[in-house]
């Protein structure tokens, strides 16, 4: 990725972040408040969507099982354009012994909220990433990327593939389950 390339994107990435979580939030209304997935509807013809993307990879077993469990699939199936930053099987393996199944336990509380901090409402290309962009996710919070000596980074994990599409958006593969900051109050 040419550096000088991606400081030109900066800007128009930031105003096209800002824009694309202020239309997602009219347009989910309440559900935007209460980090419920935007409204469902049918990818464009032709081609296949980020679930079965997913699925067809074979590493991302665990990801679909916990989007399925949460009641997510139908959301990524949606018309998007969605960015999924997918953690894979051995990223899910990292957590600490015993999370997985407790999120797994409880798919609509802590695990929805995980597994929408690692989606985006818009689509963004591996060359549009700049050092220091932050995105809202859908989930509410914002995410951070880095890049240094090459390595690009989504918070703490790190994008080890990038830009696999599907008819509704990318899957940027990540190393790390990625957790939301923790609610303050």
């Amino acid at each position: 990725m040419d550096s000088a390339y991606m400081k030109k994107l900066t800007i128009p990435l930031g105003a096209v972040l800002v824009l694309s979580l202020t239309l997602l939030l009219s347009a989910c209304g309440e559900a935007a408040t209460t980090t419920e997935p935007p409204p469902t509807t049918a990818p464009p013809a032709g081609g296949i969507d980020i679930v079965e993307t997913a699925v067809a990879a074979g590493s991302f077993t665990t990801l679909i099982e916990a989007l399925e469990k949460a009641g997510l699939v139908d959301t990524l199936r949606g018309s998007g354009p969605f960015t999924v930053f997918a953690p894979t099987d051995e990223a899910f393996a990292k957590l600490p012994e015993g999370l997985l199944d407790d999120l797994l336990a409880d798919p609509t509380g802590e695990l929805h909220d995980i597994l929408l901090y690692h989606v985006l409402p818009l689509e963004v290309e591996a060359s549009e990433v700049t050092d220091g962009l932050r995105a809202a996710t859908v989930q509410g919070a914002t995410v951070f990327f880095t890049i240094q000596d090459g390595e690009v980074m989504i918070n703490d994990a790190t994008i080890v593939q990038t830009d696999i599409e599907a008819t509704n958006g990318l899957i940027h593969v990540i190393d790390t389950v990625i957790l939301p900051p923790a609610p303050s109050g």
